[in-house]
Formats: C-alpha cells, structure tokens, sequence
C-alpha cells in the first residue's frame, strides 16, 4: 500500500470509528444475503427510503429460500413503492439461481457474484467486502462523488475514460485490512459529509488534500450528464369499475415499462372505449368519465396518463377472467394481486376515497 493510499484509508477510517453509521438494519448480522438485498435496494435510492422497504422484506423473506420459493407477483409486492422494478425482477431470479446452483450458498468470489442476474461490479465488490471481510473494490455514486472531488476528475463518470478512471483510483484507495469497515465508510462519508448539493467540507477528513476543495468548487465534480429532452408519451388507462365497486386490473407484460406489474387496462390510441369493452366481453357502458391526468418522471421519458373511469353493466363482469388468469377484479381494501405502480396506487387510493 502506498503512503498516499494509506493516508487516504487511515483518515475515512478514522473518522468512521467516531462518526459512521453503525445501527443501519442491514449492518446488523451482515450476512451475505442480507447485504444482497440492502445493495440492491440501495441502488439509486436513499437510505432513508429503504429502511423500511427493508425492514418489511426481511420479514416476508428472512433467507435466500424463501425468497426463491416466493411467487414473482409477491415479491414486486413488497417492493411496490421502491421504484426500478428490474430490480426486484433480478432479486427474484438470482436467489432461485443461488438456490437452484449453488446450494443457497453466496459465491464467495467476484466473478461468481457477478454471474448473478442484478449483481455488477460494484455491488459484488461490496458484498465481498461486507459480507464476508473480503477485499472488493466498489464505485457506487457516493464513492464517484468523494473521488472525483478529491482528485479533481473532470467529465461525467457514465463515460467509460471517466469510469475507468474512477475504478483505478478507487482500487488504489481500498486498503487491505478493515475492508468492511472501510467500504462502510468511503460509502458513509459521500452519504452525509460529501453530498451533492453543499458539501460539508469543514467536517471532512480529506479536505487538507481534496482538490476540488482546494479549487473552491467542489460543487462543479462530478460533472452532471448532458442534459437531453426526454420525451414525452402518452398513456389512456381505461379503469373499470362494475355495480360491486371492483376495478379490472391487468398483469403488465414481463418486459417493458411496469414489467410484471398490475395495472390498468392501457387503452391503444387508435382504440375507442366501445371497441376496447367489447373486446373484453363488456359490451354495454354508462357514466364515462374522463379523471385529471397524471405525470410520471422515468428516467428517459416522462409519461402523460389520462385516466378515463367507465361504470359497466350490472352483468359486466369479465366473462374471460377464468380463462386469463393475468387479470382480476380488485375489490378496495383487499390484498392487491401483486405490485402496482405508483400511479395506479394514487388512482386506486383516490377511488377509494370518492367511493368508500
């Protein structure tokens, strides 16, 4: 290790021993398992966020088992709210990959980690180092965020020069010893001391020789990625709802925006309402009304919904629902058939209310 290296490990350990999140629920009994989940929750949403996701999950699914026994609908369930679907999606694939390949035993080894669906670079680097003491090197935003300031790293680190220049440096800081609790800490110190917007630079460790503090704009690293339009699609959910107050929800193809999910019935452009009922044996209709439309922010694009509430017949249950298992009658305060995305959740919970 060299002197630099190890005065950069030295002070974030440090200063974690006095100052580091120590109570977080899934430092608790770190077992490989229980990192997976917390990593994987962890993507692209903040701590504050996830302990509770995490608190539930751990309580449906204690082990790798019953994570892979567990119905697919069940799991996006209990991730309903977390956004990133793909995620819980993977989750679910790689425990009935560990359970059906590797005995319910994590690998131990970073290649063996990244085999499985969900697991990058990063992550596998993590739970090597969490779970099992082990060296892994990781680059989640945190850790991008205190590096690229220290060493003054121009460009946005989605691009691969910048990337691989964040991985270089980022093994160069890993030490070889404490690697738990330095993980923890390079992680902890972009969490509360090195944020995005206004940077505590007066309590950190690394400021005597932070680069980008010395420049006085820390602010300006990482450079933010080009900013591109994202477009703007348009949805028309078609909610049903017959004379016994259920609403018709429909199970999201498995790929593709929502995959796995329920929703509503999305309704094609070039569809009329008449065409779409009678398609779905609801061939007479009153009191269509059109609800205030939503916005929903994807990281791409972003998704205008229209909302469009149709009272049916008092004989209109749908005569296909024995024979297509992937839709449901969903009655107010039952148990959901699997996830929903958020805005079918406001939607559902604003009938509920107009509806009791």
């Amino acid at each position: 290790m060299s002197n630099s290296t190890d005065r950069f490990s030295t002070r974030v350990l440090r200063w974690f021993a006095q100052h580091g999140r120590k109570d977080l629920p899934w430092q608790q009994n770190p077992h490989p398992y229980r990192v997976w989940v917390s990593e994987i929750m962890l993507q692209q949403t903040q701590v504050a966020a996830v302990i509770p996701y995490f608190k539930r999950f751990m309580d449906r699914f204690p082990d790798v088992a019953s994570l892979a026994s567990a119905s697919q609908d069940e799991v996006l369930k209990h991730w309903s709210g977390l956004g990133y679907y793909a995620r819980a999606r993977n989750l679910h694939r790689a425990a009935i990959q560990v359970v059906g390949e590797h005995a319910g035993r994590f690998p131990t080894d970073l290649d063996g980690l990244i085999a499985l669906p969900g697991i990058g670079r990063s992550t596998a680097g993590a739970i090597l180092a969490l779970a099992y003491g082990r060296r892994g090197v990781i680059l989640d935003g945190n850790v991008k965020r205190v590096l690229s300031r220290y060493h003054a790293v121009t460009g946005w680190p989605g691009e691969s020069a910048v990337s691989r220049k964040l991985w270089c440096l980022a093994d160069q800081h890993t030490p070889h010893r404490q690697i738990a609790e330095y993980t923890q800490a390079i992680m902890d110190l972009g969490a509360t001391l090195c944020t995005r917007t206004k940077p505590d630079c007066a309590r950190c460790p690394l400021r005597t020789d932070c680069q980008a503090h010395a420049c006085g704009n820390p602010q300006e690293y990482p450079q933010r990625k080009p900013k591109r339009d994202r477009p703007v699609r348009s949805a028309k959910f078609l909610i049903l709802r017959n004379q016994h107050g259920e609403v018709l929800l429909k199970k999201r193809p498995e790929h593709g925006v929502w995959g796995g999910l329920w929703s509503f019935p999305e309704l094609p452009e070039a569809m009329s309402v008449d065409a779409f009922l009678h398609g779905e044996g609801l061939s007479v209709k009153d009191n269509v009304r059109e609800l205030p439309r939503l916005r929903h922010q994807f990281t791409h694009f972003v998704l205008d919904i229209s909302p469009v509430l149709v009272s049916t017949s008092p004989d209109a249950r749908c005569v296909r629902e024995m024979a297509e298992p992937q839709q449901v009658w969903y009655k107010a305060g039952t148990e959901l058939p699997g996830g929903c995305p958020a805005p079918v959740t406001q939607l559902l919970k604003q009938l509920e209310e107009s509806h009791p």
